[in-house]
């Protein structure tokens, strides 16, 4: 397995930006597909964006598509989640996760393990 540390959260205005970053240790990171999901306050944990194990291939949940990018430089094992024109309701505790299949999934069951996740909170 990897073990998987997020950083880079913290607290922004509404309209603004920040930059997560998950590295990487342990096994081949370059054989895993990255995802990042999301927790807000009472709800279930929910896809953000996954990227491939090259990097060529990304996919983006509907509500932040054209806001969010996801990417990944196997050199440094780390994977990061580039947020613009963020929302309150964006506000959650945000995880990355590792999964053996290439293109990766969607649903957080197939992911062999996470981070202890970062926290972003957007204010009004």
């Amino acid at each position: 397995q990897v073990q998987l540390v997020e950083s880079g959260g913290g607290l922004v205005q509404a309209g603004g930006s920040l930059r997560l970053s998950c590295a990487a240790s342990g096994r081949t990171f370059s054989s895993y597909a990255m995802g990042w999901f999301r927790q807000a306050p009472g709800k279930e944990r929910e896809f953000v964006a996954v990227i491939s194990w090259s990097g060529g291939s990304t996919y983006y949940a509907d509500s932040v598509k054209g806001r969010f990018t996801i990417s990944r430089d196997n050199a440094k094992n780390t994977v990061y989640l580039q947020m613009k024109s963020l929302e309150p309701e964006d506000t959650a505790v945000y995880y990355c996760g590792a999964d053996q299949h290439y293109g990766g999934s969607r649903r957080s069951i197939e992911y062999e393990c996470w981070g202890r996740g970062a926290q972003v909170t957007v204010s009004s």
